[in-house]
């Protein structure tokens, strides 16, 4: 796996931005919708996005596949023997991007071993950065001052209900399993 460093998210989140500032010069003038074969739009946007962060991605990390919504399709058999890998949506919500009401990001991840190990997500409209690695906080950027979003933590493995409430009528771990007995007992003859 790739050592994630401090310059490494630094220059995942430069990338992001440039290709934030992209999207943000097809915005401010006129653009043409295509569609792609699953029917979703495709505008000059997608398209510049996606040139300034795979060849922003590859001068990084250069023994790094990418994986873009808007490159052509890799096979499953190639793609299931990359340990590491960037998985990048160039223009996530290019609908939202057709409608102009500014409700779309690029996004940015490291994958390793199927999981993400770092993200980051960009809002060119408004200019916000989401940062993470694995572990570690989460950080949302407004210019250039970082404030934590969340603390790390592990998923539970197993359901948080507790198990008199996983029953039929989904009750609430705030309720008494004998409300679920008797709730059941109503709804279900015997």
């Amino acid at each position: 796996m790739i050592k994630i460093t401090a310059d490494l998210r630094e220059t995942v989140i430069a990338i992001a931005r440039e290709a934030g500032a992209a999207i943000m010069d097809v915005y401010a003038g006129g653009f043409d919708v295509t569609h792609k074969d699953d029917a979703s739009p495709l505008t000059a946007a997608d398209l510049a996005a996606h040139r300034v962060i795979v060849e922003g991605l590859e001068r990084l990390t250069p023994d790094l596949p990418v994986l873009s919504e808007e490159s052509a399709d890799v096979p499953w058999e190639t793609r299931r023997h990359w340990a590491s890998y960037w998985l990048v949506d160039p223009l996530d919500g290019t609908r939202e991007f057709v409608k102009r009401n500014g409700e779309f990001t690029v996004n940015i991840a490291l994958i390793h071993l199927g999981a993400p190990a770092m993200g980051v997500v960009q809002a060119p409209v408004g200019g916000e950065v989401w940062h993470a690695v694995r572990g570690e906080l989460a950080y949302r950027r407004d210019g250039q001052r970082d404030s934590r979003c969340a603390r790390a933590r592990r998923r539970p493995r197993r359901c948080a209900w507790p198990p008199a409430a996983r029953t039929a009528t989904h009750a609430p771990s705030r309720y008494s399993t004998g409300w679920v007995r008797s709730r059941r007992s109503r709804s279900v003859p015997r």
